[in-house]
């Protein structure tokens, strides 16, 4: 038996945790005997050499869950009721020769995996320079905080608040703090109403695209522009056309006369990171009024803002309920946590809640209520200022080091965020830049991905500030500078 069990040190998992799943996994395999006793603690701690009292724990929360019974002077025995109910395997299967499998080329009627995505390397914690873009930097996550509010948040009285089947409602605190610190910073003003906590921004994407879109739509988006709203409106039976952008956003003109809704990023354009004055906000509202389409606001990056002054949100400037407001906490809380937010009139918003229903129901609640009290609890304000602190610290040192490395290649991003959109030399393919760079450490994005054009151009790329530390950042620049130098 002794040998079903095998620890390491080198896990994240406690040696008590990894033993007791062990010994789980063990008894639902049918590994263990129900009838002969589990191996003294004092035993199979000298046979793994570990210390007896970790074997002590491991037994007492398996006999807990069930797992185990106890029989005096006996010791631990398999539970025969953790058995029952399992599907007992059959010794021989029938015979199904002669069957085929189905054509999943013909069954399937759309293909996502075939689209142009973004590819990221999993292990991009370990390159010395990760321009990368959307990811977190780990030091500055405010960890003991947010432990904190996930304690709270499983306390017994909040468990019989959250864990209730909710049906299609959020979180009450979450809506109330969306609605009365996160919205007014962007001065945008909604009732609890008007407010839906979705999956991150992308589901609210996803939603968006399905109540909007049918075969006789027209959706405008920019070029270049974000790649998964491309994707998401290209997977509806729709026409989309490509709305350029210049250095002050998404241009206003009569390209806008044929959508039917369009996608923007006002605040802080993806990908090359341009900042809507408001003269064009006004002016796109206008369009939209005389033209009877819908605005598709995704609030990108406007919580990292360097500007005293920002712009408000479109939004926020919407007298006629055209705007429909996509936030989330992804670039300030953690991209792993998934949650977002739609902003729009309380008839949009039933319906987006019903289809949200239909789709998960609801994001999970106890992790809606952690992010409410992480709010409520003025964390988020706080760590905001410590993100724009070093963003602020990072943004200065990549543009004075492409200023000194890589001149005339960029536009100093004027609103904050957390890249900057570079033009490379003509004849550079960054798509092979990305390769090379990554063989020296040096992590980078190709910009060609943001172009519709069949044919885009190809020595763009992004370059990420949120997950390298400010004193990588100039050796980096140096050194993909001379790589592009030897390429060209």
């Amino acid at each position: 038996m002794l040998h079903l069990f095998h620890l390491s040190t080198d896990k994240d998992t406690s040696l008590q945790q990894q033993l007791r799943e062990q010994i789980a996994s063990a008894i639902l395999n049918g590994n263990i005997p129900a009838d002969s006793p589990l191996p003294s603690s004092r035993k199979l701690a000298t046979q793994l050499s570990i210390a007896r009292n970790t074997v002590v724990l491991a037994y007492e929360h398996l006999l807990d869950d069930g797992y185990l019974v106890a029989r005096e002077r006996s010791g631990y025995y398999v539970n025969p009721d953790i058995l029952q109910g399992k599907v007992k395997q059959e010794q021989k299967a029938p015979d199904t020769e002669g069957g085929t499998p189905p054509d999943w080329s013909q069954k399937l009627k759309v293909f996502p995996s075939v689209q142009r995505n973004m590819k990221k390397p999993r292990d991009w914690q370990k390159y010395q320079y990760p321009f990368i873009y959307g990811q977190f930097d780990p030091s500055l996550f405010p960890t003991n905080n947010w432990r904190e509010c996930c304690r709270d948040a499983v306390s017994v009285p909040a468990i019989r608040d959250w864990a209730s089947d909710r049906f299609d409602n959020d979180d009450p605190l979450l809506i109330e703090q969306i609605r009365t610190r996160l919205l007014p910073r962007r001065g945008v003003w909604a009732s609890a109403e008007q407010i839906l906590v979705t999956v991150g921004a992308q589901q609210s994407l996803y939603m968006l695209a399905r109540l909007l879109l049918d075969k006789d739509s027209v959706m405008g988006i920019e070029d270049p522009g974000y790649v998964d709203i491309r994707n998401i409106a290209n997977l509806n039976p729709s026409k989309v056309i490509e709305l350029p952008v210049d250095d002050e956003g998404m241009i206003v003109d009569a390209r806008l006369d044929a959508c039917d809704c369009i996608f923007t990023t006002p605040s802080h354009h993806c990908p090359t990171t341009v900042t809507m004055p408001i003269e064009r906000r006004y002016e796109l509202l206008q369009k939209a009024d005389e033209q009877d389409f819908v605005i598709i606001e995704d609030d990108y990056e406007s919580e990292t803002n360097f500007k005293s002054n920002p712009i408000p949100a479109l939004k926020s400037l919407d007298k006629n309920d055209r705007v429909l407001y996509v936030g989330s906490l992804s670039k300030t809380l953690a991209p792993g946590l998934r949650l977002g937010y739609m902003v729009g009139p309380a008839e949009f918003i039933r319906e987006a809640r019903a289809l949200r229903r239909l789709m998960v129901r609801h994001p999970a609640a106890n992790n809606q209520r952690s992010v409410a009290l992480f709010l409520e609890r003025g964390y988020h304000d706080a760590l905001i200022m410590t993100i724009m602190r070093a963003y602020e610290e990072r943004w200065q040192a990549m543009g004075a080091a492409l200023s000194e490395y890589m001149p005339a290649s960029f536009q100093k991003p004027s609103f904050g965020g957390s890249c900057y959109w570079v033009r490379g030399p003509e004849g550079l393919d960054a798509r092979l830049l990305r390769k090379e760079a990554a063989d020296r450490g040096i992590l980078i994005e190709p910009g060609d991905i943001h172009f519709q054009s069949e044919q885009p151009p190809l020595n763009y790329f992004r370059l990420g500030y949120s997950s390298i530390a400010a004193d990588r950042i100039a050796p980096g620049i140096k050194a993909l500078a001379e790589l592009i130098e030897d390429m060209v």
